[in-house]
């Protein structure tokens, strides 16, 4: 069976970004209801070295719809943290399903060969479009999602592998 570069990435950002909006949905009830700040759950960190839940949640849409967008104009570059709220982080993961509507599949099928850059301080790595997004920017958007998932798990947030999967 064949897949194609639309079906490996389009298709999986759709499931994991309605899954990472689900899991922030529920991260913003369980927070209200338990009285747990949610301006404390954007800046917690699993560990002092990694960087806090909201670049977590501002990786997903970037390794998502900001990767079709790094392919298509050729530059890929790391989101920089910015001081967004809790809701502005449920916005962001919402405008990148949106966004994901403008991409035809054989748009995405012709990033395969597609040359592009990802910048990262002074260093330019060069990729092939389908490499970048299968290889680099697929994991990355998984790692992101998996641990906005994880930190909301770890304040006591409802939630399991049904909703991370986001299949039934």
């Amino acid at each position: 069976m064949a897949i194609s570069l639309y079906d490996a990435t389009v298709g999986t950002y759709r499931q994991i970004l309605g899954a990472t909006a689900n899991v922030l949905e529920k991260g913003r009830a369980h927070c209200e209801a338990n009285g747990i700040s949610l301006d404390d759950v954007v800046q917690m960190q699993l560990i002092d070295d990694m960087l806090p839940f909201q670049f977590q949640v501002v990786s997903v849409a970037h390794h998502s719809l900001g990767a079709l967008k790094g392919v298509e104009g050729g530059v890929f570059t790391p989101p920089s943290p910015a001081g967004e709220d809790y809701a502005a982080l449920q916005d962001l993961v919402a405008q990148a399903r949106e966004g994901l509507d403008a991409y035809t599949p054989d748009q995405v099928n012709g990033f395969e060969d597609k040359s592009l850059e990802f910048r990262l301080g002074s260093n330019a790595i060069p990729f092939q479009g389908g490499r970048f997004l299968l290889g680099f920017s697929l994991p990355n958007f998984y790692f992101h999602a998996t641990t906005t998932y994880d930190m909301l798990r770890m304040k006591g947030t409802p939630i399991g592998k049904r909703d991370f999967m986001n299949l039934m």
